[in-house]
């Protein structure tokens, strides 16, 4: 483990990435991914103490960082008082991906990952690699906030908080079809190959995107042509803008083992609760803060308040926007500061 340490132009803002090895990780589905890594971002210092860990997982599609908006001096995660570990998901292409991994487990051979099997590997980065054995904080969006979740689960006496945010503890059977859109949208591009390609599947890619763009924002955003106020000239500059570039910087085998982890995703299956989503969520012993988007289409307010009643104490919150799931991308500063004011609250808790 080398970190690449760098200072910010902000003096005050440390930042180190690393790449963490796992040596052969045994997987939740009964393989093993041989010669594992994790990738990580840290920013901030770490206190004599050790007690000012905030663990920060990525989401779907994103990379270390791709998540910054949240952190840096009197930001949410605020790098003056607490020290972030940014944690690569498996599959995102920093960490073991479909793209990174030797034969003959790479591109559609790669193994199928779980939420589960990213929290294994980031608590071995975290007590093994880099000494912590108490976290003030999981925090993340989307496939983040399943991770948040998870480590709650898992590791009850460590996490003190988490503050999953747009993201349920279990994927719902509307969030599976949905997802199975988005994978038939890239898959059916000829030059798919059935993820043996040679060049990228651009138009599988494009289209995976555009399918994805009628769900990540609400019907509303749409009508008032909010698009506009992200400098975007016309719908049409936008799709092309905005969503397609967001893929098409990807491996498509990476999205590919990203989304079968979150189509997979379900507290209830964490050794020990024989299915049950309700004895997982009772199990944890986090103070919580579960937020949703009031227009996300896909982990719907509603679902997310079935989570958050079934943790102890844990509080629920509706951020008012019609940003849809992209609420929690960062994008939009109302929607931030929500966020930002909901964990601030939190960790003053």
């Amino acid at each position: 483990m080398t970190p690449d340490v760098r200072i910010d132009a902000d003096v005050t803002h440390v930042s180190a990435e690393g790449v963490f090895e796992l040596g052969d990780l045994p997987l939740q589905s009964g393989a093993t991914l041989r010669n594992a890594k994790l990738a990580y971002k840290t920013h901030g210092a770490l206190n004599s103490a050790k007690s000012n860990v905030i663990l920060y997982p990525t989401q779907f599609g994103a990379q270390h960082n791709d998540v910054e908006w949240l952190i840096g001096p009197g930001r949410g995660l605020d790098t003056g008082r607490y020290f972030i570990v940014v944690l690569d998901q498996l599959g995102n292409g920093l960490s073991s991906s479909p793209s990174n991994t030797p034969p003959p487990r790479d591109r559609m051979r790669f193994p199928p990952i779980t939420i589960f099997d990213d929290v294994i590997a980031q608590h071995q980065l975290v007590t093994k690699g880099l000494g912590i054995q108490q976290v003030a904080l999981v925090t993340g969006y989307s496939m983040g906030a399943q991770q948040a979740f998870q480590w709650a689960a898992s590791h009850p006496d460590m996490v003190e908080r988490i503050a999953p945010f747009c993201g349920t503890a279990r994927t719902t059977p509307h969030n599976i079809v949905f997802l199975d859109g988005i994978r038939a949208a890239l898959t059916t591009d000829g030059a798919w190959m059935n993820g043996e390609y040679q060049q990228p599947p651009v138009q599988g890619l494009r289209a995976f995107a555009r399918v994805y763009a009628g769900w990540g924002l609400s019907q509303a955003f749409y009508k008032q042509a909010l698009y506009r106020d992200m400098g975007f000239g016309s719908l049409e500059d936008f799709l092309t803008g905005f969503w397609e570039p967001r893929y098409l910087r990807r491996d498509a085998n990476n999205l590919l083992s990203m989304l079968r982890t979150w189509q997979r995703n379900d507290l209830g299956s964490t050794p020990g609760f024989d299915g049950s989503l309700t004895r997982a969520l009772g199990a944890i012993r986090a103070k919580a803060s579960v937020i949703a988007s009031q227009t996300d289409l896909y982990f719907t307010p509603e679902d997310l308040e079935a989570d958050a009643r079934q943790i102890r104490g844990a509080r629920f919150r509706v951020i008012p926007s019609v940003w849809g799931h992209l609420a929690g991308a960062g994008l939009n500063s109302a929607d931030s500061q929500f966020i930002e004011a909901e964990i601030e609250t939190l960790l003053e808790s």
